[in-house]
């Protein structure tokens, strides 16, 4: 199967932004954010939280990711905001420029971050905030009915060859501590389910067809969709990936 073009991309973007609105509203709150704030997404891709949170807060946002397509996509749909090449390990700004600096569902694909969260609570202000709204950790994830339950470690070992860290969910408060920042506040989205499959389906299964292509026959993967589409028809399936936030001021 093809790689995904960016369309498909934001389209998946989208889906994972309705999973954390509620929560990004509330730690926005907490935080207190100054009257027009700087404000900063690492990783931006197509632009689906920083258009978000610039709503939110009635101010323009920065945004930085690798892949230029992306950014040429979310410049395109979000000309508001300003979105820039750059490597979330180095940033390209002065030291204390943003109230607040955030990721989302980012950290899981670096093998360094460490690196991206000194950079983050370097660019941030004295009394800022770092936060990271979404990391999942694939090494817990739960599948009920009970023939379901391979897909959770196929994901996982896809995951892992295609160079992300499925565990990095449960790291996310020690890699906040370990990066300087203090009141360092860590929790879990809930879960809830209900009598109709998620909206967003059939994304999932697009997901688990192209990380899967290869790694399990056609048969078992086609067999495995069955039962998942079963399972949410007779009421039954459960299934959660336990997706972590974190949150940490910059107090010196």
């Amino acid at each position: 199967m093809n790689a995904p073009g960016v369309p498909w991309l934001h389209e998946r973007y989208a889906a994972q932004a309705l999973w954390t609105e509620a929560l990004r509203r509330r730690l926005l709150t907490r935080i207190n954010l100054p009257t027009r704030p700087n404000v900063l997404e690492v990783g931006s891709g197509t632009g689906c939280i920083t258009g978000w949170i610039s709503n939110e807060i009635d101010t323009p946002v920065w945004g930085i990711d690798l892949h230029r397509p992306a950014l040429q996509f979310a410049q395109a749909i979000d000309p508001d905001n300003g979105y820039t090449q750059a490597d979330g390990g180095s940033l390209p700004f002065p030291n204390a420029c943003f109230d607040l600096i955030f990721c989302h569902f980012l950290l899981l694909w670096t093998p360094d971050p460490g690196s991206i969260l000194s950079e983050m609570r370097r660019c941030t202000r004295e009394k800022g905030w770092v936060i990271a709204f979404a990391e999942p950790d694939y090494g817990a994830r739960i599948d009920y009915p009970d023939p379901l339950q391979p897909l959770g470690e196929y994901q996982k070992q896809a995951l892992e060859r295609s160079g992300a860290h499925a565990n990095r969910g449960r790291q996310l408060k020690g890699l906040f501590a370990d990066a300087g920042l203090q009141q360092v506040h860590a929790g879990l989205l809930g879960g809830e389910w209900g009598v109709n499959p998620p909206s967003d389906l059939h994304l999932e299964w697009d997901v688990l067809h192209t990380d899967l292509a290869g790694s399990i026959s056609d048969a078992e993967l086609n067999q495995l969709e069955q039962l998942d589409r079963l399972a949410w028809a007779a009421q039954k399936r459960i299934l959660f990936v336990p997706t972590f936030y974190a949150l940490g001021q910059k107090l010196a």
